[in-house]
């Protein structure tokens, strides 16, 4: 549940056009510190887009943000994570045969200098990478040194889940389809990682084609249709009939 008055990141207004196609339609996104918004919509709705836009991918054609009340724009994905808005992307973007350590790394490798030779510092980058897993995510690695192929898929995502809480002050998490192709145990330790991180006081955006994911562990759904915000509700007030819904068109936008 929100535990902020005030969203931490609002949008207002979110226009896309890509030539003579909108892709997005006046649309309106808010964002709370330690709350789960699910993102649903059939393909096609405009969720990848807004997202896009939202981690700094796609600039909107027209519309505001704000973060803490304070307009901003955004120029590069590189300008979301200075902000503290990453996303994990269904897939994943992991070196599969490096180990974990090296993939909470993967680009920003901590180094040490040995005679005035830059060297790698795997040790540090072992030990960090094994705090971060444990202390943001509570997670343990039976083996820190295995290849990431070699292991299942809720480590895989908490691998990729480390990566972005480890290198920046994270507020804000978009997860695209986390549970996608993963078992009821796996899907179930995915879960309790969103739990986690919410308890944590990160915003985080699930956006996920699984309405038993999304009402297991999602506070508000906005629902997309045709490039627009078809609806919010609250999950603990609704049923999934409400939100099959407004995904098809039986109810009015609002």
């Amino acid at each position: 549940m929100m535990t902020d008055a005030r969203p931490i990141v609002t949008m207002r207004g979110i226009c896309k056009r890509f030539g003579g196609v909108a892709a997005l339609t006046d649309v309106d996104l808010d964002a709370y510190s330690g709350e789960v918004l699910a993102v649903v919509g059939d393909n096609g709705a405009g969720k990848s887009t807004l997202i896009k836009i939202l981690t700094g991918v796609y600039q909107p054609t027209s519309g505001t943000m704000e973060m803490d009340g304070r307009p901003f724009e955004m120029n590069s994905h590189s300008d979301a994570i200075a902000r503290g808005i990453d996303a994990v992307y269904q897939t994943l973007a992991l070196a599969d045969h490096l180990d974990a350590a090296a993939n909470v790394f993967l680009g920003n490798e901590l180094t040490r200098r040995i005679a005035g030779v830059t060297l790698l510092d795997n040790q540090r980058m072992r030990s960090e990478a094994e705090r971060v897993l444990f202390e943001r995510i509570g997670v343990r690695l039976p083996d820190m040194n295995a290849a990431t192929e070699s292991l299942s898929g809720g480590q895989r995502q908490a691998i990729a889940i480390a990566r972005a809480v480890y290198h920046t002050d994270l507020r804000v998490l978009v997860m695209d389809e986390p549970t996608a192709a993963l078992g009821p145990q796996e899907t179930e330790r995915t879960l309790n990682l969103i739990a986690t991180l919410k308890a944590q006081g990160l915003a985080i955006i699930l956006i996920s084609h699984s309405l038993d994911d999304v009402f297991a562990i999602s506070d508000r759904v906005l629902v997309m249709r045709r490039g627009r915000r078809a609806g919010v509700v609250n999950t603990a007030e609704s049923t999934r009939q409400d939100v099959l819904g407004l995904i098809v068109g039986g109810n009015d936008a609002w």
